[in-house]
């Protein structure tokens, strides 16, 4: 690495004001923070000590998110072979998914860094840190099948209209991520649903094993066919179909242990999200009105998508609410909405991601009644304090 800071000094008056290079100066900033903690500090007024920076900190995320999709690479050549009957060993599934995947990893990042440094570029900023977890999160809730050109148009507009239009990282009021889910589901909904597009390589014409569909449990569910559903250990381990890092249930709980034991993580969002859920479900297994209402809380929480949204998508420090109260407010209805929507309308079976879109967008609106809150307590406070004087 010492060779490497080296190269970046010798290099680097280049791109500075005066520089040839002087008009990449974003460009080249952004590779050498990602390199390097970058030596600038606060010379003058308050300032906090912290040795992580934005970058730093969404290392953390990405290696938290590590499990589920070194597991969901295994799981795309293992549906696969499954679903064709063939035998294949565990590294044979993992090759076999790692190239299906690598390509959409590729796109996300091309495509939502291109629109991230032609901003910068034009603004003269700083390239922003945000979209290193989120061009990650990308290929993790996409079905493996999805055509790269369609990662490609999805991604560019949730970058540009969902985050640059509103000023860049820290000023977007929707998860870039799941923006970029909602537009394919609205604008490609063919190569969003369905049953074969969560098994790589499979078309309509596809020649699979008697026996094999290739549906999601939750689309299962969504359709009436309860019977379907798979047992909760292979909802757990997640030896299903699915989009490519939301399966299984144990590498997303070993990505929210470290996004706690960092404290980068939102306990309080996680904890209530999950609450929300299990207290709606509850509710409808009282009524019983349907069978999709008779499904137990348990195996609500491990169809689709719902704990990974609860631990990556629902804890975005930017789009959820900021303050202690609202981030249990916040969650709570997610989890609420999560399960109202899965019900309610079997159209949009994935109902994680539009409740918390949904939540996204009453986020502010929940931390002004809680703060202004706060004030009215205080100044009751400080009135009783001067009568009783």
């Amino acid at each position: 690495m010492k060779a490497v800071r080296k190269y970046l000094d010798k290099v680097k008056p280049q791109f500075q004001k005066g520089g040839r290079f002087e008009k990449f100066h974003s460009t080249f900033d952004a590779f050498e923070t990602f390199l390097f903690v970058p030596d600038t500090v606060t010379i003058k007024g308050s300032h906090i000590r912290d040795p992580l920076d934005m970058k730093r900190t969404m290392s953390v995320v990405i290696i938290a998110l590590m499990p589920a999709l070194l597991f969901g690479m295994w799981n795309v050549g293992y549906q696969y072979h499954l679903s064709v009957g063939s035998e294949a060993g565990i590294w044979e599934n993992f090759w076999f998914g790692f190239l299906k995947v690598l390509p959409i990893i590729i796109v996300s990042y091309v495509s939502g860094l291109g629109v991230e440094f032609i901003f910068a570029q034009y603004r003269g900023h700083e390239v922003n840190e945000g979209f290193l977890v989120s061009g990650m999160l990308i290929p993790l809730i996409v079905p493996v099948n999805i055509p790269l050109w369609m990662v490609a148009v999805a991604t560019i507009f949730a970058v540009t209209i969902g985050k640059e239009a509103f000023g860049g990282t820290g000023m977007n009021i929707f998860n870039p991520a799941l923006l970029t889910r909602a537009f394919l589901f609205f604008a490609y909904p063919a190569q969003i649903t369905g049953d074969l597009v969560w098994i790589s390589g499979l078309t309509g014409n596809a020649q699979v094993v008697d026996g094999f569909s290739g549906a999601t449990p939750l689309s299962s569910a969504a359709l009436g066919m309860f019977d379907k559903i798979p047992p909760l250990s292979d909802l757990f381990f997640g030896f299903i179909p699915g989009s490519i890092g939301e399966t299984s249930k144990l590498a997303i709980l070993i990505g929210a242990f470290i996004l706690l034991a960092t404290g980068i993580g939102s306990w309080r969002i996680m904890l209530s999200t999950l609450l929300g859920g299990i207290i709606m479900t509850l509710i409808f297994n009282a009524f019983g009105a349907n069978e999709y209402m008779k499904i137990d809380a348990l195996t609500q929480i491990m169809l689709g998508g719902f704990l990974f949204g609860a631990v990556f998508m629902a804890t975005d420090p930017v789009t959820a609410s900021q303050t202690n109260r609202g981030k249990w407010i916040y969650g709570f209805l997610t989890g609420v909405f999560a399960i109202l929507i899965r019900v309610f309308n079997p159209a949009y079976p994935e109902g994680m991601m539009l409740a918390i879109l949904l939540m996204n967008t009453f986020a502010p609106l929940i931390d002004y009644y809680v703060v202004q809150a706060n004030i009215k307590k205080r100044l009751k406070r400080v009135k009783l304090a001067v009568e009783n004087k």
